[in-house]
């Protein structure tokens, strides 16, 4: 019997996806967990596996929409693969009325590129994906056509007089929204709408954690061949604190409340295409060191693109750091189910009153946006609290007390 290739769950809320591209042909043969298709869905692109080996057979294209649990293709476990020639002959990538497949065409309108600009090395001279890749990464400028050179002139003379200027050279241009930024929007509306979000805000002196990593980062890099971070200093505290507020890492589902005895930790990370969510599982148990690999390890993952589906998925808690971007407050919004998220802000040296005296140390403003129907204020107050009281002596924290 044929092996169906599924559409997997997607994570939370999430009920369909875009086939972005095939990366193996119809009819070509495949190997167990061999990528078989890039996925779009609302957190990031990712590789669909292949969960037997035989030969594919596809039954959807690139572009289309499929609904989480639905066969987009089967391997035939006993199947022969056609020839490498009949599958270089096959159309397995449709091609659209301007000539460019979905892949191709969403590349070039993201980075407002001109197709006829670049040397197509596909059938007939047609335009693959990683035609357009390597034009961007060759670094060439974006191509000028002659419709498009006046407004540029326009432009570079608006800088020595705009106000001269400002009548003639005022433009605008129009591009689709990209799907992941669609799925983006619609889900933060959706959180807004159904969740009683409120914020609380804190502030921690950092003043602990640059003390200890000064003291240790070159040993814990010795040690352990990673360097030492902020962020994991942020997650063992959450964990712990997460731990003794269960309504934090609980959620609501329908008319019950879920509570959980492990800390699935969402860490948002900035890439060119959005905002992904990556999860550390069962972040309770990882050490100190552990947790530290396994951030830098998601991190470069989603920027490069590479999170496995499960890396996207079930997440109990998040943090979000704005600070990386200069954000010195902000209320981040909630990743439905969760009911919590917290939001790390610039560090500033400030002065701050230590006992009767007036000193300047490094701060940090920390917001906690919590879903006010399951967490009261009360809870949400002293959880805050207790991160901040970690973060700020660091020794507890490792010693858990």
């Amino acid at each position: 019997m044929p092996v169906d290739v599924v559409l997997p769950e997607l994570g939370e809320s999430v009920t369909d996806a875009i086939l972005v591209e095939w990366l193996k042909s119809d009819g070509e043969a495949v190997t167990v967990d061999e990528p078989l298709a890039v996925i779009e869905t609302d957190k990031a692109d990712v590789e669909l596996p292949a969960p037997s080996a035989g030969v594919l057979h596809t039954l959807k294209a690139d572009g289309d929409t499929i609904e989480v649990g639905e066969t987009i293709a089967t391997i035939d476990e006993d199947g022969k693969a056609v020839s490498k020639v009949e599958v270089s002959e096959k159309v397995d990538t449709p091609v659209e009325a301007d000539g460019l497949s979905p892949a191709v065409r969403r590349l070039v309108t993201e980075h407002d590129l001109d197709p006829t600009a670049i040397t197509g090395t596909g059938k007939d001279g047609r335009l693959t994906k990683e035609d357009v890749l390597a034009y961007l990464d060759s670094g060439a400028d974006p191509p000028v056509s002659e419709t498009d050179e006046e407004p540029q002139k326009a432009q570079k003379s608006q800088k020595v007089s705009a106000p001269a200027l400002a009548s003639s050279s005022e433009s605008e241009r129009r591009e689709p929204m990209s799907q992941i930024r669609t799925r983006i929007a619609e889900r933060l509306v959706s959180a807004q709408q159904t969740a009683a979000m409120l914020t609380t805000f804190n502030e921690v002196d950092m003043s602990g954690i640059f003390d200890l990593r000064a003291k240790y980062k070159e040993m814990f890099a010795d040690v352990h061949g990673i360097s030492l971070g902020l962020m994991s200093f942020f997650v063992r505290a959450c964990v712990i604190a997460l731990q003794e507020y269960p309504d934090v890492n609980a959620s609501i589902d329908g008319s019950d409340i879920v509570y959980r005895d492990y800390v699935n930790m969402g860490i948002a990370v900035g890439t060119d295409r959005g905002l992904v969510v990556p999860v550390l599982k069962s972040a309770e148990r990882m050490s100190f060191a552990t947790i530290e690999s396994e951030i830098k390890r998601v991190a470069l993952s989603a920027r490069e693109g590479k999170l496995g589906l499960d890396e996207l998925s079930g997440g109990t808690f998040t943090i979000t750091n704005g600070g990386v971007f200069g954000s010195l407050l902000s209320t981040p919004i909630l990743n439905p189910p969760q009911t919590g998220i917290l939001g790390m802000h610039a560090i500033q040296n400030r002065p701050i009153a230590v006992g009767d005296e007036v000193v300047v140390r490094p701060m940090m403003y920390l917001a906690l946006t919590y879903d006010h129907r399951l967490i009261d204020g009360q809870t949400s107050v002293t959880f805050l609290v207790r991160v901040k009281d970690l973060l700020e002596d660091p020794a507890r924290m490792m010693l858990e007390v």
